[in-house]
């Protein structure tokens, strides 16, 4: 099978366009045809139907959409284990939240070019269901998330706790329950948020990404429940402040990491330095801290 199939297949899917396609990669368009027909004749069934609207995925593209998307990922990743920087001997892949990355992740590379500095460190930001997923397909090497979802080969345990606190901009006006961005943190979190405040008007905003959430508060002169170690420097420079006697709400941080692993020393040495990390409790001073 063709890489380069393989990649204009995928191009194909995104853009919805044979033409679209072949001008991303600058090639002719008879290339990127001539690709997806070899495609197709070693899959043995029709990937894209063609018509006047362009190109969509048959039932066929749609199935093997998954597996083509893991063949360029396992490529890049092979690429770039077998291709390591000069004087590095091996690569570790960490995966987390986008949010939690900014603080947690500086902390810990700082850890691991101090006491791994021969290994080349590749981080990823994602949400929990594509960090399991690819954990699973050894894409990952570890990753803290939120919400794992657990599969056979994978350990989970608790890292450290996070406290959502309610925080509001300092210009809002009212009651801040008709300002109120509410971000969704889970089922834990929307059980305990509707026991503090049972008779709290339906949110006219929901988003699913703390950072998402923030900057909406911020926008709108609104409120939220957002993790303190997001919100630290906002609150301690005065662009919001936090809502007096709201409850404050503990939300846990997982590690996850494969049974069996390619370089259990390695692994050792990565999960070591998350696990110190999480005694110190103060998430925003970590990066200052090593």
């Amino acid at each position: 099978m063709n890489l380069d199939a393989v990649r204009s297949f995928l191009d194909v899917a995104e853009t919805g366009s044979f033409s679209l396609a072949a001008a991303r990669v600058n090639v002719m368009q008879s290339t990127v045809s001539g690709r997806i027909q070899s495609l197709e004749d070693e899959l043995g069934g029709l990937l894209f139907s063609r018509g006047r609207s362009g190109a969509e995925l048959t039932p066929a593209g749609q199935e093997f959409r998954a597996y083509a998307e893991k063949i360029v990922q396992t490529w890049d990743q092979a690429r770039q284990q077998v291709a390591l920087p000069p004087g590095y001997s091996g690569i570790f892949r960490f995966g987390g939240p986008v949010a939690l990355q900014d603080r947690l992740s500086v902390a810990w590379v700082l850890w691991m070019k101090e006491h791994a500095p021969g290994i080349a460190l590749q981080l990823e930001g994602g949400y929990s269901d594509v960090l399991t997923e690819n954990l699973s397909s050894g894409i990952l090497d570890a990753a803290v998330m939120y919400l794992p979802r657990r599969r056979s080969g994978l350990v989970i345990e608790e890292l450290l706790q996070e406290n959502l606190v309610l925080v509001q901009h300092p210009e809002l006006s009212g009651s801040w329950h008709e300002h109120f961005v509410f971000v969704d943190w889970g089922h834990d979190f929307r059980a305990s948020y509707s026991q503090a405040f049972p008779g709290a008007p339906a949110p006219a905003l929901s988003v699913g990404l703390g950072a998402l959430g923030l900057q909406y508060v911020l926008a709108l002169k609104g409120a939220a429940y957002l993790p303190l170690g997001l919100v630290a420097p906002l609150l301690a420079d005065g662009r919001l402040s936090e809502v007096p006697d709201a409850p404050v709400f503990r939300r846990p941080i997982y590690l996850v990491y494969p049974s069996r692993s390619r370089s259990p020393e390695l692994l050792e040495v990565a999960l070591s330095g998350l696990r110190h990390l999480a005694t110190i409790v103060d998430l925003p001073k970590l990066a200052s801290i090593y």
